[in-house]
């Protein structure tokens, strides 16, 4: 096998890989050359040239193997429902001191519909169940994202979101006013669902521009998903909080699922989580920024 400079017998014993993986898929697999990739916030990420298709290699530390597992899973229930394309899992385990996840190869391009990215979105969040959280506990980035399944989504996202985030904050020496406004909203935040009560639809749960991509026949693609059943609106505040998604992408969702009018308000309380999380992820000035939401929702709510 040939590798590129900066080799991956850094992070994994690859022959001892090729063994395992072999056994996994219950036929030969030999690695012909493996490059790196650069992107990976999270993880060492590789393509890997193998015969009869290339596939794309996360690795990590043991520790981590678990989060693996989880985005493994994720992949797999959101290709299930055969609207969005996702790479999906070949194998996954632990090599060492190492954990890997082996997904589909696939070549990712930014050219592509907006307009089908939201209709096929709008498909996704129809898959629905008659409860809001997920079967197990996943991740979001490298922050524990509980989900206890529950019957009432303003208790799940109170207790399973926001008060989370908080509680990270507080432990992360975050600014008492930050905290201060935050569990006010805590108590408050029930006036933002008083006529509102959103169906449970599957969410990707992490869907910001640097998610997404199109493939070689321009269709839409979307990973490392941190999925749950929930409000969908979650999905769409996000795509406005990092930017990148376009107007025919809206105008297609929208025309495909409308949202309620108490989005406008309800985006900005959502995206709280995730500047939260961005918070206890980063510091920085993420902690003013999610004080500065926590206010604006508050003055909605007067």
């Amino acid at each position: 096998m040939s590798l590129e400079p900066e080799t991956a017998n850094a992070c994994i014993d690859l022959q001892a890989l090729e063994v395992q993986l072999s056994r996994k898929i219950a036929k030969p697999l030999h690695i012909e050359k493996i490059t790196p990739i650069a992107g990976g916030d999270i993880s060492k990420t590789f393509k890997v040239q193998c015969k009869p298709n290339p596939c794309f290699l996360k690795i990590h530390h043991t520790s981590m193997y678990a989060m693996l597992q989880s985005e493994a899973r994720n992949l797999e229930a959101l290709g299930k429902t055969e609207t969005l394309r996702v790479p999906l899992p070949i194998a996954h385990g632990q090599v060492g001191n190492h954990c890997y996840l082996l997904l589909e190869f696939l070549e990712f391009h930014q050219s592509g519909s907006g307009a089908t990215l939201g209709r096929l979105l709008a498909r996704l969040h129809r898959h629905t169940e008659n409860y809001y959280g997920w079967f197990e506990d996943n991740w979001i980035g490298t922050t524990s994202q509980p989900n206890t399944k529950c019957t009432d989504w303003v208790s799940f996202w109170r207790h399973r979101r926001l008060a989370h985030q908080l509680r990270l904050a507080k432990h992360n020496c975050a600014p008492n006013t930050l905290l201060e406004h935050g569990e006010h909203l805590l108590c408050d935040m029930d006036g933002l669902f008083e006529n509102y009560s959103p169906e449970s639809s599957l969410l990707h749960g992490d869907l910001w521009s640097g998610n997404f991509a199109f493939d070689a026949k321009a269709r839409p693609v979307v990973y490392d998903p941190a999925c749950y059943y929930g409000d969908r609106e979650t999905d769409l505040a996000m795509t406005e909080l990092f930017g990148g998604f376009s107007r025919e992408f809206y105008s297609a969702y929208m025309e495909a699922y409308p949202l309620d009018g108490g989005y406008r308000v309800r985006k900005d309380f959502y995206n709280l989580y995730h500047v939260l999380n961005h918070f206890n992820l980063f510091g920085g000035s993420y902690a003013k920024q999610a004080e500065q939401t926590c206010l604006k929702v508050l003055s909605e709510l007067k």
